[in-house]
């Protein structure tokens, strides 16, 4: 895991060739889509094209190549979460953490399938896309690693301990929107309803507050209804 001394890593960007707005983002939630269904080797540019409703040539006028899209599908979802860690780590310790949590529950919300597509190249090895993925999640969670190192968790945790926390709280977001269609399923409630995004978003809060506590005399205060959907 890496360390604050990594704090001036600055947030990746992907070069597109974005000719219309609309289409661009119909191309980027298809893709999303099959990555997520098949993974990165199981999808081809065609593929996209077909579920888009558009011919082949056209993905080439907003994206460079497969890898160019792949990386944009990346971008707007970790992308947001990033920056969002970078404000909290710059505004310092007395700073709303919740506030990650809140940015990353909507931004999921908006992105289903971006878990399961975290979940198919974890499955598949990542070999392929190590450095591209690396490019995104390696800064999520050095910020993650800076910001949690301001608390009490710091001295209530080990040195080694405190990585191996964020990855369980990693997994823990990403993996209630990963199983949410099983448990649809098996159990007949959807966790991607509003109402339980916002119950879920509520318990997140909660444990962070119980795995990663401010000093005393920096209690954080009570949920603020940023979340959508919040009364």
């Amino acid at each position: 895991m890496a360390t604050s001394d990594q704090s001036s890593q600055t947030i990746p960007r992907v070069r597109t060739r974005r000719g219309g707005d609309v289409t661009a983002t119909r191309i980027l939630d298809a893709a999303e889509e099959l990555f997520a269904e098949r993974g990165y080797a199981g999808t081809t540019l065609r593929d996209v094209a077909g579920r888009v409703g558009v011919r082949n040539p056209s993905i080439y006028n907003h994206f460079a190549g497969k890898e160019a899209l792949y990386q944009a599908v990346l971008e707007r979802v970790v992308g947001p979460v990033l920056e969002s860690l970078s404000e909290l780590v710059e505004a310092g310790p007395d700073a709303d953490r919740g506030q990650v949590i809140t940015r990353t529950m909507e931004v999921l919300g908006q992105h289903p399938n971006f878990p399961r597509l975290l979940l198919q190249e974890s499955l598949a090895g990542g070999e392929q896309l190590t450095g591209l993925l690396g490019e995104w999640l390696t800064p999520l969670f050095t910020r993650s690693d800076e910001l949690v190192r301001r608390t009490s968790a710091a001295e209530m945790w080990t040195h080694e301990d405190l990585p191996l926390l964020i990855l369980a709280m990693y997994q823990i977001v990403v993996g209630y929107f990963t199983v949410a269609p099983l448990y649809e399923r098996l159990v007949g409630v959807d966790l991607l309803a509003e109402d339980m995004r916002h119950r879920q978003h509520q318990l997140l809060r909660r444990l962070a507050d119980l795995l990663f506590p401010l000093p005393a005399a920096r209690s954080p205060l009570p949920g603020d209804g940023s979340f959508k959907g919040e009364s």
